[in-house]
């Protein structure tokens, strides 16, 4: 398990390098500002009608892309 600290490092390197310092401020804000509830986020956005398998099938295709 990583700490807080690097957790937060790795997170912000991660949101940089793909939307850029600007976007990532930006997304950042928009978090903060709109009370996300990421929980009732992803009940309702991630992996949608995805079965087990393919999520499994997206994560391994993911780590073998992204190693």
């Amino acid at each position: 398990m990583t700490n807080s600290a690097a957790l937060l490092e790795k997170g912000m390197r991660c949101l940089n390098n793909e939307l850029g310092i600007l976007d990532a401020g930006r997304f950042i804000a928009l978090l903060l500002r709109e009370q996300f509830d990421y929980t009732e986020w992803r009940k309702d956005n991630l992996f949608v009608g995805m079965n087990i398998d393919e999520i499994i099938d997206e994560a391994d295709r993911y780590c073998k892309e992204n190693p």
